[in-house]
C-alpha cells in the first residue's frame, strides 16, 4: 500500500505546471487595496473550485469585496483546521518601473513576477490546492477542513476574515494555517501589534514670504515626525508566558529576517506612511495630514503606546489625533501540534533549520488569536513584498505548497482529540 504523504508530494510535482499557471493567472488580475475590488479574482477562484467539484460559498458584506468559504467533513471525527489566504494586494506606485509589469504574471528567470506574488497570492494558492488535494483523500482523514479566501486584508479592514469569523463562526476551526510571507526559515506563532493614527495639522496659512503671520503646517509635521521617533525608546519587558520561546525567536530573527530584525522585533517602530500638505511652492501650507503606522512589540499594550504618543504631541495645539485602526500584539503556543508539524515538514522539505518566530508585520491570523484560536504562518521570503519587481522563486513556491499540504494532512490524520 502506498504512503499517502508520498502520494501527495507526487501529485504536487505532477501538477507543477498547473500550479505555476494558476498563480500566474491569479497575478494577472489586479486587486490593489485600496480600492480593494476583488470581484474578478473571486470569480477566478470560484470557477476553479467549481471545475474541481468542490462546493463553496461566496459570502460578502461589501459588494466589491467578496469572500470564499468551503468545508468538508473527513471520514471520522477529529480536529477542525481552517486554511486562510487573501486576494487583495498592495497598490503599485509606478507600473513603468517594473522589469515585468506588476499585473503580468510573467514566468521568467526561475520566478513568477507580479504584485501579490509574495503577499500573498502564492500562499493563497497553496491553501486552495491543499484543500483540493486533501479533499481527494478525505476518507483517510479525521475531522474537518475549511478553506477561507478573503478580501480586505491589506488595509486590515472588516469585510474579509473578520466578517467571516464574526458572522459565520462555524468557519473558525480549532486551528488556522496561513501562507503569508514568513520566510522559508520560520514558522510564525505571533506578531507585533499595530496602531494606525492620522494626524491632522491645521494652521492659518498664507503667503510663503510672510511666515511671521502663520506657522507652516508642513514644518509642524516635520517636528512631529522627529518627536514620534522617541517612541522607539519605550521600555519593553518580555512577558512571562512563552518567555523562553520569545527569547529564542528574537535570537534567530537576524539570521532569518535580515540583520537588525531582532532589534526591530523588540521595540516600538514608527513609519510615516503618507504625508499630504501644501498647495503651491510659495504658499504657507494651512493643512498637512500624516498617516502614522506604529508597530508594538509583545510585552506592551496598544493603549500605553497611544498615551505616550499623545503626550509627545501635547505641545502641538494645531494637531488633531484620529485613530484609524489597532491590533494588540499577539502570540499563541509555539509548542502546539500544528506548529510542530509545520516546523517538521518545512525542515524536511527545505533541508535546513526552521525556527518558530514572532512576525514583524500583521496578518489575518491575529483575528484567530484574538478569539483564543492558535494560528500559524509559513510562506515565502518577504524580501520583495510590496516592492517594485515583487516575485517569488518557483521552487520556493512549490515548497510552500508541499509544506502546507503535508502539514494539513498530518494534522487531520493525527489524533482525533480536540486541542486548543
Amino acid at each position: 500500500m502506498s504512503n499517502p504523504r508520498d502520494d501527495l508530494l507526487a501529485a504536487i510535482e505532477n501538477d507543477r505546471q498547473e500550479l505555476i499557471t494558476f498563480l500566474s493567472d491569479f497575478l494577472k488580475i489586479p486587486t490593489p487595496n485600496p480600492t480593494g475590488d476583488t470581484r474578478e479574482a473571486c470569480r477566478f477562484v470560484s470557477e476553479f473550485l467549481t471545475q474541481q467539484g468542490l462546493d463553496h460559498e461566496v459570502l460578502r458584506c461589501h459588494p466589491e469585496q467578496p469572500n470564499i468559504a468551503a468545508s468538508f467533513e473527513a471520514g471520522a471525527a477529529g480536529r477542525h483546521l481552517t486554511l486562510n489566504g487573501h486576494m487583495d494586494v498592495f497598490p503599485v506606485e509606478d507600473e513603468t518601473a517594473w522589469t515585468h509589469g506588476p499585473w503580468s504574471g510573467a514566468i521568467a528567470d526561475g520566478f513568477i513576477w507580479g504584485r501579490g506574488a509574495v503577499d500573498m497570492k502564492a500562499g493563497t494558492t497553496a491553501s486552495i490546492f491543499t484543500y483540493r488535494y486533501l479533499h481527494r483523500v478525505r476518507d483517510r482523514l479525521k475531522g474537518r477542513l475549511t478553506l477561507t479566501v478573503v478580501s480586505d486584508e491589506e488595509t486590515l479592514g472588516s469585510n474579509g476574515t473578520r466578517f467571516l469569523l464574526d458572522q459565520h463562526p462555524h468557519l473558525r476551526g480549532d486551528c488556522c494555517m496561513n501562507g503569508e510571507p514568513s520566510g522559508p526559515r520560520t514558522v510564525r506563532f505571533g506578531e507585533k501589534g499595530l496602531l494606525w493614527l492620522e494626524l491632522r495639522i491645521r494652521t492659518g496659512g498664507g503667503h510663503g514670504a510672510y511666515p511671521h503671520l502663520s506657522r507652516s503646517a508642513n514644518k509642524i509635521a516635520a517636528e512631529v515626525i522627529r518627536d514620534l521617533e522617541q517612541l522607539s525608546e519605550f521600555p519593553v519587558t518580555i512577558p512571562g508566558p512563552h518567555r523562553d520561546e520569545l527569547e529564542r525567536a528574537y535570537a534567530h530573527a537576524d539570521q532569518v529576517l535580515g540583520q537588525g530584525a531582532s532589534a526591530v522585533a523588540q521595540k516600538v517602530i514608527v513609519n510615516i506612511g503618507q504625508i499630504r500638505g501644501g498647495v503651491k511652492i510659495n504658499v504657507l501650507p494651512a493643512s498637512c495630514t500624516l498617516e502614522v503606522d506604529i508597530r508594538v512589540p509583545v510585552g506592551l499594550r496598544i493603549e500605553e503606546v497611544k498615551k505616550a504618543a499623545t503626550a509627545l504631541l501635547a505641545k502641538y495645539p494645531d494637531v488633531e489625533i484620529v485613530e484609524l485602526n489597532r491590533s494588540e500584539p499577539n502570540v499563541c503556543p509555539p509548542e502546539h501540534d500544528l506548529s510542530r508539524i509545520m516546523l517538521a515538514n518545512a525542515r524536511t522539505i527545505k533541508g535546513h533549520d526552521v525556527d518558530p518566530i514572532v512576525g514583524l508585520g500583521a496578518t489575518d491570523t491575529r483575528i484567530w488569536r484574538e478569539l483564543g484560536i492558535p494560528a500559524y504562518v509559513y510562506g515565502p521570503s518577504p524580501k520583495t513584498m510590496g516592492a517594485r519587481d515583487e516575485r517569488i522563486e518557483i521552487e520556493e513556491f512549490m515548497d510552500v505548497v508541499k509544506v502546507h499540504c503535508l502539514s494539513a494532512y498530518d494534522y487531520l490524520a493525527g489524533p482525533a482529540t480536540h486541542q486548543r
